[in-house]
C-alpha cells in the first residue's frame, strides 16, 4: 500500500505526515490577488498548487472547504503601512470608482485562471465585505495587550508580542536582527512616526480626507491593514485553527508572519497546522520586474503577444509546464522549455486517445500495480508532480508498444492502466485534451489556403478560377481585398 500523504510544513521546516484536525473534513486557505491590474504569470502558481492539493485531497476521500480571498482594500504601495492603497491609486489614475477597478480586474483574474482548468474555491470572500470581522479581531488583539491606538490608527506591538512568542519563526527571521535592521529607519523617523517601533505594523489606519475607501470604527474613520483581512476571513470560514494555509514565498514576510502574530495575539494559538509555500517564477533566468521589461501577463502568454514569446502557448501547456517542476522549486520560463512542455502534453494526450483502442492479451508483460503505487507514492511525497508525470511517460511507452503489438497486457491490467492514467491526467493533475485549434483558426487556415490557390491561378492567368474562388468565398461571408502587397481577407 502507498504511504500516507506528507506535506512540507514551512512553519516547522520539515516534511510532515498530513493528519487533518477533524477528518474527513479539511479546511484550507490561499491568499488571493490584490485586484488592481491584469493577472501575470506570478498569479498562476499559487492557484495551480492549491488546485492539485484540492483535487488530490478530494480524490483521497476528504471533504474540503477551500477559501481563496480577494484583496480589494488595505494593500498599500510597497507592502508597507505608508503610501496609497493600490486599488484607490489605480481608481484615481483611471478616474473611476475603486469598485470598478475591483470588478474589472477580478473578472480578468477569474477569466485567466479559469483557462488553466483550475477548480474554483468553495468560498471567495472579499476584504471589503468583512470590515466588521476585521474590526472585531483588532479589538481582541488590543484587549489582549498586543496592539495600541495612536491618532486613530492601531498598530500591532511586535516587541511586546516577541516577549511571549517566537516572532519570525515562519520566515526564519530573528527579532534581534529585525530590531537592528530597523535602527536607521527608527532614527530617520524619530519624532515624526507614530509607531513605537518601525517593525510594528498597521491593523487599522486612520483615513485622510481624500482617502476614498474608509469605514467607521471604534478608533475613528479609517480602513483595515493588509494583514488583518486574511486572519479575519480565514477564521470566519475555517475556524480559529484550521488545516492548511498556502501562498507564495514572497508572502512569508511580512504577510504570513503577521497573520501568525495576529491570530496568536487574538486566539492564543497559531491560525493553522500546515503552512505551504510555492516558489517563484523567473523569466529566462531573471526575476520578473518592470525595470527589466520582462513581466508577462497571462493573456499575453495565451496570445503570444509579448516581445519575449516566440508564439502563443495554450493555458494547459503553461499549467503542464508548471507541474513539471516541484511547487517548492523555482521555475524558469523560456520558449524552449514551454515548447518542450507543449510536446510532452501532446504525447500524454495522444496516449489517452490510444488507450481505448488497445487490445488485451491472455498474458501481461507490464507491472501495472507497481506503476500505480509509484504514482501515489510520488503524490504522497509532498505533491511531487514532476515524478508523477515521469511515471505517466513511462506508461506512454507501454501504450505505444502495446498498440504496435510489441508488448502484451491482459484485460485486468489494461483496465487498471487505462483507469489510473486517466484519473491522474484528468482528475488529479487537472489536465484535459486540447482542441487542435479553434473554429476561427481553422477557418482562417482554410481561407489562407484558398488565397494561395487563387494567387497561383492569377500567376497562371487563369482569371476564371481566380474570380470563382473570390466569388465563392464572398458567398460564404469572406471578403477578399487585393492590394499592392498581396491579398487579405475579412470574415463577415
Amino acid at each position: 500500500m502507498p504511504s500516507k500523504l506528507k506535506l512540507y510544513n514551512t512553519y516547522n521546516a520539515e516534511l510532515e505526515e498530513f493528519e487533518p484536525l477533524q477528518a474527513p473534513f479539511v479546511g484550507m486557505y490561499l491568499c488571493g490577488p490584490t485586484v488592481y491590474g491584469d493577472p501575470h504569470l506570478g498569479h498562476s502558481r499559487g492557484p495551480i498548487l492549491m488546485d492539485i492539493l484540492y483535487r488530490y485531497l478530494m480524490h483521497l476521500g476528504y471533504k474540503v472547504r477551500y477559501v481563496r480571498n480577494i484583496t480589494d482594500v488595505g494593500h498599500l504601495q510597497n507592502d508597507s503601512d505608508d503610501g496609497d492603497d493600490k486599488i484607490a491609486k489605480k481608481a484615481r489614475l483611471d478616474q473611476v470608482e475603486p469598485m470598478e477597478i475591483v470588478q474589472k480586474y477580478t473578472i480578468a483574474y477569474h477569466k485567466a485562471i479559469d483557462k488553466l482548468n483550475v477548480l474554483p474555491p468553495s468560498i471567495e470572500p472579499r476584504a471589503t465585505a468583512h470590515i466588521q470581522e476585521q474590526i472585531n479581531m483588532v479589538k481582541g488583539i488590543i484587549e489582549n495587550g498586543y496592539a495600541y491606538e495612536v491618532n486613530g490608527s492601531v498598530y500591532f506591538d511586535v516587541l511586546k508580542y516577541a516577549e511571549d512568542e517566537d516572532y519570525g519563526k515562519l520566515s526564519g527571521r530573528k527579532i534581534e536582527d529585525l530590531i537592528a535592521g530597523a535602527g536607521e529607519e527608527r532614527r530617520a523617523l524619530e519624532g515624526q512616526d507614530e509607531k513605537r517601533n518601525p517593525n510594528d505594523f498597521a491593523l487599522w489606519k486612520k483615513a485622510s480626507e481624500e482617502h476614498i475607501m474608509k469605514w467607521e470604527s471604534p478608533w475613528g474613520i479609517g480602513f483595515p491593514g493588509w494583514h488583518i483581512e486574511c486572519s479575519a476571513m480565514s477564521s470566519k470560514y475555517l475556524g480559529e485553527y484550521f488545516d492548511i494555509h498556502a501562498g507564495g514565498m514572497d508572502l512569508l514576510f511580512p504577510h504570513h508572519e503577521s497573520e501568525i502574530a495576529q491570530s496568536t495575539a487574538c486566539f492564543k494559538h497559531t491560525p493553522c497546522k500546515y503552512w505551504l509555500h510555492n516558489n517563484m517564477i523567473t523569466i529566462n533566468g531573471q526575476k520578473m520586474a518592470k525595470s527589466l521589461n520582462n513581466g508577462i501577463l497571462l493573456e499575453e502568454m495565451f496570445s503570444g503577444d509579448h516581445h519575449l514569446l516566440d508564439k502563443a502557448y495554450s493555458p494547459l501547456t503553461m499549467k503542464f509546464f508548471l507541474l513539471m517542476a516541484h511547487y517548492r522549486s523555482t521555475v524558469d520560463f523560456s520558449n524552449e522549455a514551454l515548447s518542450a512542455a507543449e510536446k510532452g502534453l501532446k504525447r500524454l494526450s495522444n496516449a489517452i486517445e490510444k488507450l481505448d483502442e488497445l487490445k488485451s492479451s491472455d498474458q501481461s508483460e507490464v507491472a501495472v500495480e507497481a506503476w500505480k503505487e509509484n504514482l501515489y507514492e510520488a503524490m504522497n511525497n509532498d505533491l511531487n508532480t514532476p515524478k508523477a508525470i515521469a511515471f505517466l511517460f513511462e506508461a506512454v511507452k507501454w501504450i505505444n508498444e502495446i498498440s504496435s503489438s510489441k508488448l502484451k497486457i491482459n484485460e485486468d491490467d489494461l483496465k487498471l492502466l487505462s483507469e489510473t492514467f486517466k484519473t491522474f491526467f484528468f482528475d488529479i493533475l487537472g489536465l484535459k485534451l486540447e482542441d487542435e485549434g479553434s473554429d476561427k483558426e481553422r477557418i482562417e487556415g482554410l481561407v489562407n489556403l484558398l488565397m494561395e490557390l487563387r494567387q497561383d491561378a492569377k500567376t497562371e492567368k487563369n482569371w476564371a478560377m481566380a474570380d470563382k474562388i473570390r466569388d465563392d468565398l464572398k458567398n460564404l461571408g469572406v471578403d477578399l481585398m487585393d492590394g499592392k502587397e498581396g491579398s487579405s481577407f475579412k470574415l463577415n
